[in-house]
């Protein structure tokens, strides 16, 4: 429950605080006063958007705080332990807001993303505002009004699922479908190349080869013509080949370094020189003798040469390349290939994913229905209390027209209601007016209360437009709510006033100059004035004074 808030610098309050009771609390004022103030300032320390008028004019910030008593709180208290942020039993929700519309968040002392706010506010206080009874001629809200009473919340989030993942499928097979006949002519193109590749069947590294083999036939006769001058420049009978003189220069080195211990090393040398170039002239013998010139061994390398060229240029790829463009194209068929073969069983996928899809919504109808059975008896009895005795509230739910699945599975949920003895029932918008409107969707937040897990609920004057005895209904149905969880209701009527077990007195002060908002605990004397004012206005008078008195005593 709500402990404690504490707002400074906020709108037209310089500093307030206040400390909350269990029970109900009623908030009252005079009009303008600000009733409003702290509901605003809770639903900024829970998330909400600030806006530019924020901060108190001449102030650089804004500064609010909540404190909460969590300890019978087990949802609030897991979710805190789950982000390191729990502190025994009670949570400190702070928020700073600059004048150039900076924020930072913090609970219980750690500086947090606004987002947290968000997440442990639903786990705290329901906010209803004074407009929500205009959200419920929408069908999205009577779809949601439905489900949160009857606790569809884990069926809803299974639907969810399931339908995305048909969504995902149906997405998946309509691009399958449309690129069918694009892929069916790619896939044929790629099969014909493939099967081209396939039929060359070119190896790892084998055009280097068969480039160096073409080159070598290609200049046999050349490679003759060069070995053999090489051959006699090398060992030429004569005495004048590269290899006898450089056998007379090692033997007269040899000699020399006989008288010449110094000329050893060149004498070395040459000797080494000679004997590399003797293993030269007989291994370019060996060569010269290994020239194949055979026509017909040619004819097949210059023809599977000339093919591997011919095919890179088809392809437009170098043909060092061949083998790995080939292995891609072999995958890019494999994949054009598992596209169709996904594509014939998709269809059998959907219906299997729609099929689990359907189970999911029929089972979520069929709660749907026997907790509107039970809603709609509830909500009778409620609106026949609040003063239209003749009223009947019904709640129907059909099948839609089109199956097609979606988040909030198949079914149209539409709130009915004659206000006359055989009147038909009809759709809210239709029948009820502005204040059997309101009366409507109070008698209903009153009721989902019961079933919302939040230990703070806040009403704020949701009970525009009733006045009288349904005012006297209302206030006792809010009182009743009290008994089992913490209610505050922001109101202008002295019957819902009167009702609670703590009452709250805003109001407004100025010097010309300045506007201050204040907000007091008012004592069970200052109760009898404010409630005497309510029903008075501002003539007080004894007459109203014990009027007063007789409301709070009721």
């Amino acid at each position: 429950m709500l402990l404690n808030l504490s707002i400074k610098n906020f709108a037209i309050v310089s500093f307030v605080e206040i400390d909350w009771q269990q029970g109900m609390t009623t908030i009252t004022g005079e009009t303008g006063a600000g009733k409003s103030i702290a509901i605003d300032a809770l639903g900024l320390c829970l998330g909400e958007r600030a806006t530019t008028n924020t901060v108190r004019p001449g102030c650089d910030k804004a500064e609010l705080s909540a404190s909460f008593d969590i300890s019978n709180n087990h949802k609030a208290i897991t979710w805190l332990d789950s982000h390191d942020l729990n502190q025994d039993s009670e949570c400190i929700i702070r928020r700073v807001i600059s004048s150039e519309g900076r924020s930072k968040s913090y609970i219980n002392g750690s500086a947090v993303p606004l987002a947290q706010l968000k997440s442990i506010g639903q786990l705290l206080i329901n906010i209803h505002g004074q407009h929500d009874h205009q959200l419920l001629i929408k069908s999205f809200e009577q779809r949601n009004l439905l489900d949160g009473y009857a606790g569809h919340q884990p069926l809803l989030e299974k639907l969810k699922l399931q339908q995305k993942k048909w969504q995902q499928l149906q997405l998946e097979f309509k691009l399958l479908e449309q690129n069918h006949e694009q892929r069916k002519a790619q896939q044929q193109l790629v099969q014909y190349q493939v099967k081209e590749l396939d039929e060359f069947n070119l190896q790892e590294h084998e055009f280097a080869q068969l480039e160096n083999d073409y080159k070598r036939h290609s200049n046999s006769q050349q490679l003759l013509i060069l070995s053999e001058q090489c051959v006699k420049q090398l060992n030429n009978t004569d005495e004048y080949s590269m290899l006898s003189l450089l056998q007379k220069c090692s033997d007269d080195l040899s000699e020399l370094a006989e008288l010449d211990c110094n000329a050893n090393e060149l004498a070395q040398l040459v000797n080494e020189a000679r004997i590399q170039l003797e293993e030269a002239s007989n291994d370019l013998i060996h060569y010269q003798q290994n020239i194949d010139i055979d026509p017909q061994a040619y004819a097949l390398i210059e023809e599977r040469y000339s093919t591997a060229l011919q095919l890179s240029r088809k392809h437009h790829v170098a043909a060092e390349d061949l083998v790995k463009y080939h292995a891609n194209l072999s995958q890019q068929l494999s994949a054009l290939q598992q596209d169709d073969d996904r594509l014939l069983n998709m269809s059998n996928e959907l219906e299997q994913c729609q099929n689990k899809y359907l189970d999911i919504a029929k089972k979520l109808s069929k709660s749907r229905i026997k907790a509107a059975k039970s809603l709609q008896q509830r909500i009778t009895t409620s609106i026949q209390q609040l003063n239209m005795p003749d009223a009947n509230f019904k709640l129907q739910v059909s099948e839609k027209q089109n199956n097609t699945p979606c988040e909030s599975g198949i079914d149209e949920i539409e709130f009915l209601v004659s206000m006359n003895p055989g009147q038909p029932s009809e759709a809210l918008h239709k029948v009820a007016s502005g204040g059997e409107l309101s009366r409507i969707s109070l008698a209903i937040q009153v009721i989902l209360a019961e079933r919302v897990v939040t230990p703070t609920l806040i009403f704020d004057e949701v009970d525009v437009g009733i006045s009288g005895p349904t005012a006297a209904m209302v206030g006792h149905q809010l009182q009743l709510l009290g008994a089992s969880t913490q209610v505050i209701c922001v109101t202008h009527l002295p019957q819902v006033a009167s009702k609670g077990h703590q009452q709250l007195f805003v109001t407004k002060l100025t010097d010309g100059k300045h506007t201050q908002t204040s907000v007091s605990e008012l004592s069970n004397e200052s109760r009898e004035r404010e409630i005497a004012r309510l029903l008075a206005g501002d003539s007080i008078t004894e007459s109203s004074l014990a009027n007063a008195r007789e409301m709070l005593a009721g």
